[in-house]
């Protein structure tokens, strides 16, 4: 597919590190698209939408309860919630669970997370317009609302490529 790399340190294969059983690859083929306008659930129940970040760069994180690979790098994404939140990233982890806060609550009761929230899109409409095919799906967003890249499976979101992701829309 255009615009695909494979991902970190010239790693063809696309396995990202040597032991660390991340594995992922990079998109940049919708870059500059707007974020979606789609409604999707807040931890409290009530209707959210991306335009809700506006004017800070956004980490959307699509996962799901039952995603070994999404749970696996979820203490990343709460890492990099404390250092970069504070500094105007807003890091949305939103679950693509049909049953939505019904298993959503629990899990983050159950794991230790305290910088991330649970979002809920019970629909999957953002996973049917990101159209990967696989969890966890990461789209990371401009200041201005514009996509800047996928990250299509799991990444160690405290490695250096990932930090060079996240540095770059920081930037914006």
């Amino acid at each position: 597919m255009s615009g695909e790399v494979a991902a970190t340190g010239g790693d063809a294969a696309g396995k990202a590190g040597k032991d660390d059983g991340f594995n992922y690859r990079l998109d940049r083929s919708k870059a500059g698209t707007p974020a979606p306008t789609f409604i999707f659930q807040n931890p409290d129940g009530g209707d959210a939408t991306l335009q809700d970040f506006a004017g800070r760069p956004l980490l959307v994180n699509l996962w799901a309860t039952w995603c070994t690979p999404c749970v696996a790098e979820m203490p990343t994404l709460d890492r990099v919630a404390a250092t970069y939140g504070p500094k105007g990233l807003a890091v949305l982890t939103i679950s693509q669970d049909n049953q939505g806060e019904k298993v959503v609550a629990p899990f983050f009761k159950k794991h230790p997370l305290p910088h991330l929230k649970g979002w809920a899109d019970p629909e999957n409409q953002l996973g049917f317009h990101y159209a990967t095919g696989l969890l966890p799906t990461t789209v990371l967003y401009d200041a201005k609302g514009k996509e800047m890249v996928r990250v299509i499976g799991a990444m160690d979101w405290e490695g250096p490529e990932a930090e060079a992701l996240i540095d770059a829309a920081m930037a914006s």
